[in-house]
């Protein structure tokens, strides 16, 4: 049928009623190509989608599964140790050194030798020593005769002398009073003058100020000064002769106690500088370590925790001990900076020798009965932390709670259960991640 405007058209063909019916058509066909493309688009995404979604089905189907190393948590006493080396050494230890520059006149042991209490072991020539105290002594007699001088008044001399003054201002003493007296009879009867009466009081009153004098120093003869520096005097003298003394008897070595001679160092005959070391000897049955633990360790140590020493000469052997000082301070210890925490060795000393270098093994922490997993199987993130425990053919991530840890294992505070199967890695090198499909290898 046609339209109702063709019917009701009479003007020409080419009018604008025919334009107009020409766009109709026009639109009506370009219409209906566009939507043919509309819907194809649609169509083809469609079907990539489900393409990509088989695809990802297909992948999911066929990956393959991861091989897996597993663990399952275990109730052990958990312990925390640290390990460092130290120097073993006597606690009771003497060495001997030169007092002065001389000749090693006798030689009365070996080294390895046991030597007693007291015990001669070793004779300097003492020719330089002997004369050393000889002169101290001297020195000493005279210091001290001068401070007898001193207490008592003086030299004879002196005190003879302070005798003679004293007399003599007695005399004259008396004679000023003798004039005196006279005068005042004459000033009585009107023959003397006033003044000669005052000038014989003057003169009375000096001679009695000098005799005062001279008996006060006959009372106390001494200065407090001068008593003073005879008295250090003395005590100097004292010292030196003191020191001489010593020095003639570091002459002759003696053994301060029991023990072995472990150092021998010189020979008869040789001539040794002052501070030279003669010998070293130690009682070898009570020893101890000096450990050198690293600054960042020194604060888990504690005294009475438990040590092991073993030393690399003695394999096979373990002495014990415990932690009996720590360090004052830290010093530098070649590239380290270490803290000298001394350990007493309870067991035995059978076999450790002076200044061996030996590992020590300190117990810092104990804990019985701690569920412990091995430290690779644990993963933080974001300051947290987790394992992955298996769930069937994948693996699921669990949040945990540690405690104390060593250098392999790791305890579990919460957050798993005994049972819970743990893994650790894979053995391809694959990383783990939550939902991948794994085999567990055996």
């Amino acid at each position: 049928m046609e339209p109702e405007v063709l019917r009701g058209h009479a003007g020409p063909p080419g009018g604008a009623h025919a334009e107009a019916i020409e766009f109709w058509f026009d639109g009506m066909a370009d219409a209906k190509p566009r939507r043919r493309i509309n819907t194809n688009a649609i169509i083809w995404a469609a079907a990539v989608v489900a393409l990509i979604l088989i695809f990802y089905g297909v992948r999911q189907l066929t990956r393959p599964r991861l091989p897996l190393r597993v663990t399952t948590p275990e109730l052990e006493n958990l312990v925390r140790s640290s390990s460092t080396n130290g120097k073993v050494e006597p606690v009771s230890n003497f060495a001997a050194h030169a007092p002065l520059a001389g000749v090693v006149r006798e030689l009365y042991v070996h080294a390895g030798e046991q030597v007693k209490k007291g015990q001669l072991l070793l004779q300097l020539d003492g020719d330089e020593a002997r004369a050393s105290v000889a002169q101290a002594t001297a020195a000493l007699r005279l210091a001290e005769a001068n401070l007898q001088a001193v207490q008592g008044g003086g030299t004879q001399q002196q005190q003879l002398a302070l005798s003679s003054s004293i007399e003599v201002a007695r005399m004259n003493r008396d004679h000023a009073a003798s004039d005196l007296a006279a005068v005042q009879k004459l000033e009585a009867q009107g023959a003397a003058a006033p003044d000669e009466v005052a000038r014989l009081k003057q003169q009375l009153a000096t001679a009695n100020a000098s005799l005062a004098s001279l008996e006060r120093q006959q009372a106390k003869p001494f200065a407090p000064a001068d008593l003073n520096h005879a008295k250090a005097a003395v005590a100097q003298a004292q010292s030196a002769r003191a020191a001489a003394a010593q020095t003639l008897a570091d002459s002759n070595v003696r053994a301060p106690f029991t023990g072995v001679v472990y150092s021998l160092p010189v020979s008869r005959y040789d001539y040794v500088q002052p501070g030279s070391t003669l010998l070293a000897m130690a009682d070898l049955s009570k020893m101890r370590v000096r450990a050198y633990f690293d600054e960042p360790e020194i604060g888990n140590l504690s005294v009475g925790d438990p040590v092991t020493i073993v030393w690399n000469a003695k394999p096979g052997i373990t002495w014990r001990g415990k932690i009996t000082a720590l360090p004052s301070t830290v010093t530098n210890y070649g590239t380290r900076t270490v803290g000298e925490v001394l350990v007493s060795i309870e067991t035995p000393p059978d076999g450790l020798l002076p200044n061996t270098d030996v590992t020590v093994t300190v117990v810092t922490q104990e804990v019985p009965d701690a569920l412990t997993v091995p430290l690779e199987a644990l993963h933080i993130e974001d300051g947290r932390n987790y394992v992955y425990v298996v769930a069937g053919d994948k693996l699921r991530r669990r949040q945990v709670e540690v405690g104390t840890r060593n250098l392999t294992q790791m305890q579990i505070l919460s957050g798993i259960s005994k049972n819970a199967v743990v893994a650790l890695g894979t053995t391809n090198g694959a990383p783990v991640t939550e939902g991948i499909p794994i085999h567990i290898v055996r």
